[in-house]
């Protein structure tokens, strides 16, 4: 551990963070991502890891603004790019990264931090806990029919990507301020999508295009074996509940297309509208984003509730030191929290809070799993009730 230093990153670190993550996640960027990457993450928000000449950690940050419940905004900081060299594992190098990431955050008086992670293992230990919910579908499109009597709303068209670019923008926008978790979205993550690099295809063709005036689709089409041709929705957005069955019923009537593969939200209708809901098979269960409270009472103010609520909460803390007990009160979806002597009717960790954070997740079901403690169900089923939420927490935009 002597050997290993901290220090900001520098321009002329870029080839060598490039050939780090290039490792530890298994791919290589194309060049032409470079630019709309430096414009995201800027190289000055970037900690390294350095032993001697060697870069063997790095992690980036940027500022974001999410939606919270209650149609509310809060700046968060957003990490991406976290990797340690599999030259130098179990040296404290992630810690020792987190800690320092932690500090500027804090500094910064952001209330959340928050990121996508690639393993589900590590991340707890500092805080952090699964925030939103998403199933991998698959659904066999010629049997798929909807329900009699589902409205059809029409309105969808089809657009080239660079006749729809306006279009995605302003929808986008419209959505992420419904949404809980969903970000305001750099120009820069736009001009990657519409880039369209050949290693985000995965074998599959370009981005094809169909919009709706509250919605949109982007999706790829790939040819397997025995004709099979898979639709694979690599973003959908409904401001509307009519957008949603509008651009379901056209991905649902592709010619040529035996498969649609996609993702939805825990709560999503799709499976209640067509008529054998089984054929929306789950294929997977993932979480698209990871949530730290930082500072209780700055993240519980800032979101709405559900349900009027008092209580104590426990928070605990084991990486820094943003835990304690803190008074809670709900009045009309608004909160006030401060810290407080007084005995507790809860405990939970942070990492807890920060999963329920945006909605996804309800506190029943981590106190049947012993991660919240409550002195009895009526404080339990007021709690869980106040932090619920009317709409699924979403990722926005991958980072």
């Amino acid at each position: 551990m002597a050997s290993i230093t901290l220090r900001s990153a520098t321009a002329d670190d870029r080839p060598r963070i490039r050939e780090l993550l290039a490792t530890c996640f298994g791919s290589r960027s194309d060049p032409s991502e470079h630019e709309h990457a430096a414009e995201l993450f800027p190289i000055e928000r970037a900690i390294l890891a350095v032993d001697g000449d060697q870069i063997v950690g790095h992690t980036v940050d940027r500022t974001m603004t999410v939606t919270v419940p209650g149609s509310n905004t809060v700046q968060a900081c957003g990490v991406s790019a976290v990797g340690v060299a599999p030259t130098h594992r179990r040296r404290g190098i992630l810690r020792q990264l987190y800690t320092e990431l932690h500090r500027r955050a804090e500094a910064d008086n952001l209330p959340l931090t928050m990121f996508t992670a690639s393993e589900g293992t590590i991340y707890g230990r500092f805080g952090y806990g699964p925030s939103t919910i998403r199933h991998e579908i698959s659904i066999d499109r010629r049997r798929a029919e909807f329900r009699p009597g589902t409205p059809d709303p029409g309105g969808v068209r089809i657009e080239s990507l660079d006749n729809a670019k306006d279009h995605l923008r302003e929808v986008y926008d419209r959505w992420r301020r419904l949404v809980p978790g969903a970000q305001v979205r750099p120009e820069a993550n736009w001009q990657l999508w519409f880039a369209d690099p050949e290693r985000y295809r995965n074998g599959a063709s370009g981005l094809f295009v169909l919009t709706h005036p509250d919605g949109y689709v982007l999706y790829r089409r790939k040819w397997g074996d025995n004709d099979e041709n898979t639709a694979s929705v690599t973003e959908f957005c409904a401001v509307t509940p009519d957008a949603h069955i509008a651009l379901w019923r056209v991905l649902l009537s592709l010619d040529l297309c035996t498969k649609i593969e996609g993702s939805l939200t825990e709560n999503d209708p799709l499976p209640y509208l067509v008529t054998d809901p089984r054929l929306v098979k789950v294929t997977d269960r993932y979480d698209g984003m990871w949530t730290r409270v930082m500072d209780v009472p700055a993240a519980l103010t800032t979101r709405g509730y559900r349900a009027d609520l008092d209580v104590v909460v426990s928070v605990v803390d084991p990486f820094r030191e943003a835990g304690g007990a803190f008074a809670l009160r709900v009045r009309d979806g608004v909160a006030e929290c401060e810290r407080t002597d007084a005995a507790p009717d809860l405990e939970l960790g942070i990492d807890v809070l920060g999963s329920l954070y945006f909605g996804a997740h309800r506190a029943r079901v981590f106190a049947a799993a012993n991660r919240i403690q409550a002195k009895d169900a009526t404080v339990l089923r007021a709690f869980d009730e106040a932090f619920a939420t009317d709409r699924d927490a979403e990722l926005g935009w991958f980072f």
